[in-house]
């Protein structure tokens, strides 16, 4: 039996997508549920699946633009795993012994003609003397190539047709040849030789843009056009909180099977600030304003294919060991390119961490429809002051890109200071940015 595989939708209103790569042979035996072919929309990258065991017959070729509900591949279900082992291995490994046997006799051959050139050898000892009288002959069609392959510049040609001379003129009105001559026709050729070999390696690698790669431009250009977009910034004292890590990743790994990063902190550092800061977390729908009431975190994740922002939903609800594991489980199918359109729907906020590849300060664009994002940063070993005494502190500069339509200034950067408090003093997330004394006296 055929079974036809045909390519899936990755959501509704999209009707093509590519054929990224082929993750079996043409002709291989696969077996039931195993990922045969990887299919990239614009919006995420699905594996097609063998429903049978079967041997696989491409129909289309890794990067064709494939519609959705084509076939991709097929599968006979009636051929059988022995029968792909059974191709005649055994009878072509025995017909190159005997085409090994016959080149011995070929080279016996050899021996016999290997003594003919002995007295050929010998004629061109007679001829090899005749050119010498010959060779004076060239001299003067020697002197003409030589001529004609010279190189005059503008002004040297003006000047010997103003004098009425010749190239040979010239050369016979040389002296002798010297040192700064020879060592001006060296630099010379080693200059060509070096410009020569540059322009070998001058190659170009083209390759077809990814559907992925293709919506993400059109969507940052997109959010450059569409909205007022400003950025605001503050630094962060990474102190605490790398304390914390330090004295407690032991105990927290123990327990929860997951070490604790930085990310966590701040996802649930910007989860406790949307809640001080509503309009935030906001976006434009039309003419209205859409305000949620909850808190999904798109944390935004560098992959082969490009850049993907998976969502972490209700962050409000979550411990930082429950987001370590959904930002790792996220990560993970980011980087096997099995992120799927559920993953990445909805969102009211993003953060994007640029630190990890050592940015020391960036304005991050924003995500749509959401009206910000938080950018993270690099940290580094800076001198700050503290109660008038200057001290080396790891920080962080962070950065708030908004739609100022939305988010006005006061918004913008109290959302960003509450994001310093929270990191800074990560207990005041446990009180809604109170501080903890004031909620001890019940103040």
């Amino acid at each position: 039996m055929i079974l036809e595989i045909k390519i899936p939708s990755p959501g509704e209103s999209i009707t093509e997508a590519q054929l990224s790569n082929w993750l079996v042979n043409d002709g291989d035996y696969v077996f039931k549920d195993q990922e045969i072919a990887e299919v990239e929309s614009d919006k995420a990258t699905l594996p097609l699946i063998a429903p049978e065991n079967g041997q696989i017959k491409f129909l289309a070729k890794v990067g064709d633009t494939v519609k959705i509900g084509s076939v991709a591949c097929t599968i006979d279900t009636a051929a059988t795993k022995q029968e792909e082992k059974s191709q005649q291995p055994a009878t072509s490994n025995q017909q190159p012994v005997t085409s090994n046997q016959q080149p011995v006799t070929s080279n016996q051959q050899p021996v016999t003609s290997n003594q003919q050139p002995e007295t050929s050898n010998q004629q061109p000892v007679t001829s090899n003397r005749q050119p010498a009288t010959s060779n004076q002959q060239p001299a003067t069609s020697n002197q003409q190539l030589v001529t004609s392959s010279i190189k005059i510049s503008p002004v040297a040609q003006k000047m010997m047709e103003e004098n009425n001379l010749s190239v040979e003129d010239i050369i016979n009105g040389l002296k002798r040849i010297g040192k700064t001559e020879v060592e001006t026709v060296l630099q010379t050729r080693s200059i060509s030789s070096s410009v020569t070999s540059a322009e070998k390696h001058r190659n170009e690698d083209r390759k077809k843009m990814t559907p992925l790669r293709k919506k993400l431009g059109e969507r940052l250009v997109a959010v450059k056009n569409q909205t007022a977009m400003l950025t605001t910034f503050n630094e962060i004292d990474m102190s605490v909180v790398m304390e914390l890590r330090k004295k407690y990743q032991k105990d927290f790994e123990t327990l929860h099977g997951i070490k604790i990063g930085f990310m966590s902190f701040f996802t649930k550092a910007v989860a406790e600030s949307l809640k001080l800061h509503p309009n935030v977390n906001s976006m434009i729908d039309g003419e209205d304003i859409v305000t949620p009431n909850y808190y999904d975190i798109a944390i935004a994740v560098q992959s082969d294919k490009g850049l993907v922002v998976p969502v972490i939903r209700n962050v409000e609800t979550m411990s930082l060991a429950d987001i370590e594991r959904g930002i790792a489980g996220l990560a993970a199918k980011a980087r096997a390119g099995r992120i799927s359109i559920e993953d990445m729907t909805g969102g009211t906020f993003t953060i994007t961490n640029g630190g990890v590849f050592g940015s020391l300060l960036s304005t991050p664009i924003i995500n749509p429809p959401q009206s910000a994002i938080l950018g993270m940063h690099n940290i580094v070993e800076r001198p700050i002051a503290v109660n008038g005494e200057v001290v080396i502190r790891p920080m962080m500069y962070v950065a708030l890109s908004y739609d100022h339509r939305l988010i006005d200034g006061k918004d913008s950067v109290g959302f960003l200071v509450h994001v310093k408090q929270f990191i800074e003093n990560p207990v005041k997330m446990l009180f809604n940015g109170i501080e903890p004394e004031k909620v001890l006296l019940n103040l």
